[in-house]
């Protein structure tokens, strides 16, 4: 190979998805001849596939939402029709963005396809997440939109009074669109998908995908989009008011809760993984059922738990853990989430993971 070849061979074991216009803008070169070097490459047997991808490791896709949290929190009691001195924070967030994070933390290669306008928020975003490793190039970037916003004012409490969201841009994640990404999903090791995607999309990815679905509910309105998708489901991670939306059964004690799990699994998941609290994970499929529990942590904040265990329950599939290790590794994730300021902590990571699980099991 020449000095050049190998310079953006490298580049592609990097990134496997990444653009023969994102190399050549690397190297200086015109795009037609970064497609001479490529074809080189190709009849030298270097990279195969008609995407000019390499991929030397097995990777897991993540569809679903991005949005920006702003979130205004008063000095003092809010007085309303005035302006109220006090704090604005801006965060990134979204179940998706927040899982492809923490599964690019564990070390995990991530692609991610989701929809972000081409605002300042949009463009942070894809950089936050490209500096990390997570892949972006099956992404939309939609010209002239703002990225999904989340608005909410707090009293000097912390009590939310009053939000609005603007997640209009979630539509764009269409059939249409995840028509285009089949090769990538199906040739992923497994497919992480949330229910900020319409029904309609969430079907079209469960009746054409070819390898495992993980699926993560959102919210308790949004949940009831998975219903029709069930039977397509590898694994399901809900809360408790989740779960009752998709089996149609009150929880109110140990027995409606085994009730609820039975409905899943008739319907043909085969993993499910409930949140019961913060310390505690009901697991069930039809071979096993159980619960693992952890109550050594020091809760600081639980936005992000649950999208830090489907990260835990992705990473655990990927590594062919049984269902109970997956639950103990899902605990283990919550609690280093728990523990942090952000939806995504700076401390997740495999050893930390690892420390955890210890600790749940007693050694």
């Amino acid at each position: 190979m020449t000095e050049r070849e190998s310079e953006i061979l490298q580049w592609i074991k990097e990134n496997p998805f990444i653009s023969q216009q994102e190399i050549a803008e690397r190297a200086n070169i015109t795009r037609s001849s970064v497609a001479v070097h490529i074809s080189n490459l190709m009849k030298k047997g270097k990279i195969k596939g008609k995407g000019y991808v390499v991929q030397e490791e097995g990777y897991i896709t993540v569809i679903g939402g991005t949005n920006v949290d702003i979130s205004g929190t008063s000095e003092s009691g809010l007085l309303e029709e005035d302006s109220n001195p006090g704090l604005i924070t801006v965060t990134h967030g979204g179940a998706g963005r927040n899982v492809a994070e923490n599964l690019k933390r564990l070390g995990r290669q991530v692609e991610f396809i989701t929809v972000l306008g081409d605002d300042v928020y949009g463009q942070e975003i894809a950089r936050n997440l490209r500096a990390i490793g997570v892949g972006m190039q099956n992404s939309m970037i939609r010209q002239g939109e703002r990225t999904s916003t989340y608005l909410c004012i707090n009293d000097f409490n912390g009590t939310m009074k009053l939000a609005v969201n603007d997640m209009r841009l979630y539509d764009d994640l269409n059939r249409d669109f995840l028509q285009m990404k089949l090769e990538i999903i199906n040739h992923s090791d497994l497919v992480v998908v949330d229910a900020n995607l319409s029904e309609e999309a969430i079907m079209f990815v469960a009746k054409n995908c070819t390898v495992p679905i993980l699926a993560e509910p959102v919210s308790i309105k949004k949940a009831a989009k998975l219903k029709k998708a069930l039977g397509y489901l590898d694994t399901l991670k809900a809360n408790c008011f989740e779960l009752e939306i998709l089996s149609e059964v009150k929880i109110e004690d140990e027995k409606s809760l085994k009730r609820a799990v039975d409905v899943l699994l008739d319907a043909g998941v085969k993993n499910v993984f409930v949140t019961v609290g913060q310390n505690e994970i009901c697991f069930a499929n039809k071979r096993n059922r159980g619960r693992a529990s952890y109550t050594d942590y020091n809760i600081v904040n639980t936005i992000g738990c649950g999208d830090s265990i489907m990260a835990a329950i992705a990473l655990a599939k990927q590594e062919g853990n049984s269902i109970e290790e997956t639950a103990r590794i899902g605990l283990a994730a919550s609690a280093i989430c728990m523990e942090a300021m952000t939806a995504v902590s700076e401390e997740m990571n495999l050893k930390n993971i690892h420390n955890r699980v210890k600790q749940i099991l007693g050694k």
